[in-house]
């Protein structure tokens, strides 16, 4: 029985066949517009971002900004491959799996005017290894980080691990390159090679960047985020807009140049206003992630109890409102990608509440309150929320709703003792490694011997159809010990001036290579 109904939207088909992209490819058609340089675009995003250090938070919002000043080894191509980026070329890795010998690029500068070497690039990679949950998770598997010569690092292995490279070339936990002289705890320059760099920060109000003449692009051309990356614009200006209408309005107004995570019931609104919509489709999957260190959580008969109580389907339709907006998938993979399943069917989207109680009770727990961490400024995490508390409170749990800025969570989300179950959303990434769930450090903390030995078969088999048929014992695992629930699958609106030319849609917008046209 559906606990809450929504209107239908319609008239929608005609603008969502323009700016439609799948994640397939990154690649859009080449425009006929002459690339001018110079200029400022002003970019609403969704708030203030917890931090500017790239190792030290997952967040797509510190992504999205930091990867404007700061680079990795690698990065990914339009078709979702790792390739070069401050490296020379990909890895040599060993017949046996345990080295890796990467070649950097020569006549890389920082934004302070210093050349980069090998040490910094070992320095930075230790660094990582210490700070990012990604690294934490690489470090358990890793001898050595060393310099062969000035311009080669060689990484060794305990054991083979096939998602390194992949894992080296993600832009949030990321293991971004410094100056070893500036590699503080907590980071206090921010000074990278990127194609822009910090020019001003302030808080709440604005982040500025401008172009830095020093950079050293890439040959050839633009290729998804990897390629050349060209700087046309004279400044990028971040600009926190927390409040989701406050967003929508100024996207309809034409008040700023990019407008990122807007709702998509606004999309009517866009069409009649002075910015074009920009749709991903598919984007990527909300999930609810259940504290399995600390709490009401840790106990697994409670999390099957919030696994059975939840109708994924309502809680799409309150976030979404409209079926071109969403799917019903239990899987962690929408078909497309290698690494789809059907597996997730037979424990998804059953509004049981009867049967949740009965688990409940199993639990044997005395206080059956959940507490829920979300933030309105990603709007669909809060409706999602809204219509969870429903179901979990019809299976016997008491609910306590914290609502809180985004980088408030992202800060309370690192203590198990403040809540149960929290509310995010990830792209889907090229590698199932690059999740956050794999590392026991992500808040969350699954730890298991079940989950250790799915996750190291896994990411040590040699090849392709190996891992994707071992990626499925590791679906299977969490389907049954339950460290987060899957909400479904979804695609992301944003808004764009008409003036701004040569941006892609991309899980995390990146503005190199796009520039001002005259209006």
């Amino acid at each position: 029985m559906k606990l809450c109904t929504f209107r239908q939207r319609a008239g929608l088909s005609g603008v969502l066949a323009a700016g439609v992209i799948g994640l397939a490819t990154l690649t859009l058609p080449a425009t006929a517009a002459t690339p001018t340089k110079g200029g400022t675009i002003t970019v609403a995003t969704i708030g203030e971002p917890p931090t500017l250090d790239p190792m030290a938070s997952t967040a797509d919002l510190v992504g999205i900004l930091t990867q404007h000043i700061f680079e990795t080894l690698y990065t990914f191509d339009a078709k979702w491959s790792p390739t070069p980026l401050l490296a020379a070329k990909l890895p040599q890795i060993s017949d046996d799996g345990l080295t890796y010998t990467i070649a950097l690029r020569q006549g890389i500068n920082f934004h302070d005017g210093s050349a980069m070497d090998s040490a910094d690039v070992v320095a930075s990679l230790k660094r990582w290894t210490e700070t990012a949950s990604r690294g934490k998770q690489a470090a358990k598997l890793i001898s050595a980080i060393e310099a062969t010569d000035a311009h080669t690092v060689r990484i060794v292995l305990k054991e083979p691990y096939a998602p390194l490279t992949a894992l080296l070339a993600m832009n949030n936990s990321a293991a971004v390159v410094m100056p070893q002289e500036k590699l503080a705890t907590p980071l206090k320059e921010f000074i990278g090679t990127g194609p822009y760099q910090l020019k001003a920060r302030v808080p709440d109000q604005y982040i500025q960047l401008a172009r830095y003449d020093g950079y050293q692009p890439l040959d050839g051309e633009p290729d998804g985020y990897g390629g050349a990356r060209k700087q046309y614009l004279d400044e990028i200006r971040f600009a926190p807009v927390s409040n989701a209408n406050t967003r929508v309005e100024g996207a309809a107004a034409g008040q700023y140049d990019y407008v990122d995570a807007l709702s998509v019931e606004s999309i009517g609104k866009l069409k009649n206003g002075r910015s074009d919509p920009v749709l991903l489709k598919p984007f990527g999957w909300p999930r609810l992630v259940l504290n399995t260190r600390q709490g009401i959580m840790s106990s697994l008969p409670a999390r099957q109890a919030v696994q059975r109580a939840l109708n994924e389907e309502d809680m799409l339709y309150a976030a979404f409102g409209n079926k071109d907006f969403y799917s019903l998938n239990g899987d962690l993979y929408p078909q497309g990608f290698p690494w789809a399943t059907s597996l997730g069917g037979k424990v998804y989207n059953q509004g049981d509440a009867a049967g949740a109680k009965k688990l409940l009770d199993e639990a044997n727990v005395q206080d059956r309150t959940i507490r829920i961490l979300t933030s309105q400024q990603y709007e669909f995490h809060y409706k999602m929320a809204l219509v969870a508390a429903e179901y979990l409170k019809a299976a016997g749990f008491k609910v306590d709703m914290q609502v809180v800025d985004w980088a408030t969570l992202t800060q309370r989300r690192q203590d198990p003792a403040l809540w149960d179950i929290f509310i995010t959303h990830s792209p889907f990434l090229p590698e199932p490694a690059l999740i956050d769930f794999p590392s026991k450090d992500a808040p969350g903390w699954w730890d298991t011997p079940r989950r250790a030995q799915v996750l190291d078969a896994f990411n040590q088999a040699r090849t392709q159809e190996e891992r994707i048929r071992l990626w499925a014992d590791v679906q299977q695992a969490v389907f049954d010990e339950v460290p987060f629930i899957k909400v479904g699958d979804f695609n992301s609106l944003a808004a764009k001036s008409p003036s701004l030319q040569g941006v892609q849609p991309a899980p995390w917008p990146y503005f190199w290579n796009a520039w001002k046209a005259a209006k």
